[in-house]
C-alpha cells in the first residue's frame, strides 16, 4: 500500500507533463515551457520514491512467499521479466534525456522523451496488472506437480501466453487502474495550480495548467466510474464471492436484489446494521434488468468465503470518493468555463485538497480487490473443462519463516517508510513553494547551459589538438 502511493502518481503526472510538452512545441509560449520543467521535477521525485519502495517487494516474494513464488514463478516470470525489460528500461532510459536534457538535446526530441516515460509508466502497469489478474481469474495454464524435499508442490505453468496476457478480468482491471491513476495525476496538478491561483502566485502558471488538468480531472473521473461498473458485472461471473462481500449481500432470494448503500456488515449474525438500500437496484446493475437475483454468500462454503466488513467499507469509500470527485470537477469545470473560477475561494480549496481524496480512492479500490479475493491467494478456475485447483493464502507462505521475523522486518520498513514519506513530502513541498521557474530564470538557466557547453567544446578541442600535436611531434 505504501508503494501503491507513487506509481499511480507517476503515470497521472506522466500524461499531464505530456500534454504540458505538447502544448509548448504547439504554441511555443514560455509559460508552458516552465510548465513542463516544473513538473518535470516533481515527476522526478516521485518517480525516485516509487523505485525506492517498489523494489523491495521483489525480494519479499522470495522471503516471505516461497511457497507462492513456486506456484506462479512460470507464470510471474514471464509477466515480471517483460515488465522490466521492456516497460521499466524504457521509462529510467528516457527519464535522463527527461530531467537532464533541457537545452541539451532539441524541443521534439525532449517531447519524444517525455512520451516514452510516460508510455513506459503505463505499459509497466500492464504487466504489473495482467499479473495481479491472473491470482483473481487464472487462465492459460496447467498444474504440474513436482518434488522438492521430498514433497509433492504444484506449480502453474503456462500453456497459452496470450490467454494467460488476456485473462478474463485483466483488460477491465488495467483499464479502471490505468484510469484511476490519470484522475490522481489530473488531480494533483489541480491542486498546486488551486493553491497558487488561491495565494495569487504564478497566475498565468496556474491558469494554463488548470485548462488541461480540470477537464482531465472531469474526463477521467466519470471513465473510472464507467469502468468500475463494467468491472463489478464481470465479478458476478468470475468472483461471485467477492461481489456479494463488498455488498455484504449475506443471503439469495428469488427476487431482485437491493443496493446497500451505507451500513455496518455483520458476517457473525449475517446482517447489515443501520443499512439504507435501494431496492432492485443491485441487480439491474449487475445484470441489466430487474428481475434476476444476484447470489449471495450463503452459496459459498464457509471456509471459502472473504471478510466482509473491509471490502465492503473499502468499496463504498472508493464509490462516495469517486462520485464526490465527479462532483467537484464538473463545478470546477463549469466555473472555468465562465471564467470565474477564482471567486469561489471555497471551490479552490476542495480542489487542493483533492489529490488526498484521489489517493485514498486508489488504495481503497487495492484493498476491496485483495481483500474481496481471500482466502484465495491464487483462485480456483476451470481450463477447457477441467477443475484447476487454487492456492490459499495460508499455503502459499514461506515454510522457513516465523511470524515474529515476519512482524519485525514490518516494524523496521515501517520506520523506514515514514522516514522516506517525511522527506518526500519534505521535498515537494520545498519544490511547491519555490514553484515554476519565471521566463527570466529560464533564459537565465539556458544561458548557463549554452556557456557550459561552450566551455565542454573548447576543452574538447583543446584536448583533440593537444594529442594531434603530441601525435605530429612523435613521428
Amino acid at each position: 500500500m505504501f508503494h501503491y502511493l507513487f506509481p499511480p502518481l507517476s503515470i497521472g503526472l506522466g500524461l499531464q507533463l505530456f500534454l504540458c510538452e505538447i502544448a509548448y512545441n504547439w504554441t511555443k509560449n514560455p509559460v508552458w515551457e516552465s510548465a513542463a520543467r516544473f513538473w518535470t521535477r516533481i515527476f522526478a521525485v516521485n518517480f525516485a520514491m516509487g523505485v525506492a519502495s517498489g523494489i523491495v517487494m521483489e525480494f519479499e516474494f522470495g522471503t516471505n512467499w516461497a511457497a507462492y513464488s513456486r506456484f506462479v514463478g512460470d507464470v510471474f516470470g514471464s509477466a515480471l521479466a517483460a515488465e522490466g525489460i521492456f516497460a521499466f528500461f524504457l521509462e529510467s532510459g528516457f527519464l535522463a534525456v527527461l530531467v537532464f536534457g533541457w537545452d541539451r538535446v532539441g524541443p521534439k526530441f525532449h517531447l519524444f522523451s517525455t512520451a516514452m516515460v510516460f508510455f513506459g509508466s503505463v505499459f509497466s502497469a500492464v504487466w504489473i496488472v495482467v499479473a495481479n489478474s491472473w491470482q483473481q481469474t487464472p487462465a492459460g495454464y496447467k498444474i504440474v506437480w513436482q518434488t522438492i524435499q521430498d514433497k509433492q508442490v504444484p506449480r502453474a505453468e503456462v500453456t497459452d501466453f496470450w490467454a494467460m496476457l488476456f485473462n478474463p478480468s485483466s483488460v477491465d482491471r488495467l483499464t479502471h487502474t490505468v484510469l484511476g491513476a490519470f484522475v490522481l495525476g489530473a488531480f494533483f496538478v489541480a491542486s498546486v495550480s488551486a493553491y497558487y491561483l488561491l495565494k495569487n502566485r504564478h497566475l498565468d502558471f496556474a491558469k494554463k495548467c488548470l485548462a488541461i488538468s480540470l477537464p482531465s480531472a472531469l474526463l477521467f473521473s466519470t471513465l473510472s466510474a464507467i469502468s468500475g461498473h463494467g468491472s463489478a458485472q464481470k465479478l458476478a461471473v468470475t468472483q461471485p464471492a467477492k461481489l456479494a462481500a463488498i455488498e455484504a449481500h449475506f443471503h439469495s432470494a428469488d427476487q431482485p436484489t437491493g443496493l446497500t448503500l451505507f451500513g455496518w456488515p455483520d458476517a457473525e449474525s449475517e446482517t447489515v446494521h443501520f443499512d439504507i438500500k435501494i431496492p432492485y437496484l443491485l441487480t439491474f446493475m449487475v445484470h441489466n434488468d430487474l428481475s434476476t437475483p444476484v447470489a449471495g454468500l450463503d452459496q459459498i462454503p464457509l471456509n471459502d468465503r472473504p471478510p466482509v466488513w473491509i471490502p465492503f467499507q473499502m468499496f463504498h469509500l472508493m464509490v462516495g470518493l469517486g462520485t464526490a470527485m465527479i462532483g467537484l470537477s464538473f463545478l470546477a469545470v463549469f466555473f472555468q468555463i465562465r471564467g470565474s473560477l477564482a471567486n469561489y475561494p471555497w471551490l479552490l480549496w476542495g480542489i487542493i485538497f483533492s489529490p488526498v481524496a484521489a489517493m485514498i480512492a486508489n488504495q481503497a479500490g487495492w484493498i476491496t480487490a485483495e481483500v474481496g479475493r481471500q482466502p484465495w491467494i491464487v483462485y480456483p478456475s476451470v481450463q477447457n473443462g477441467v477443475a484447476m485447483m487454487g492456492l490459499r493464502t495460508s499455503e502459499g507462505l514461506s515454510e522457513s519463516v516465523v511470524a515474529s521475523q515476519v512482524a519485525s522486518s514490518i516494524a523496521m520498513f515501517a520506520v523506514i517508510y515514514s522516514l522516506l514519506f517525511a522527506v518526500w513530502i519534505f521535498v515537494l513541498n520545498a519544490k511547491i513553494k519555490h514553484g515554476p521557474d519565471s521566463v527570466e530564470e529560464m533564459e537565465q538557466l539556458k544561458k548557463e547551459h549554452r556557456d557550459e557547453s561552450m566551455r565542454e567544446a573548447i576543452s574538447d578541442s583543446g584536448r583533440s589538438y593537444g594529442g594531434s600535436m603530441l601525435e605530429d611531434t612523435g613521428k
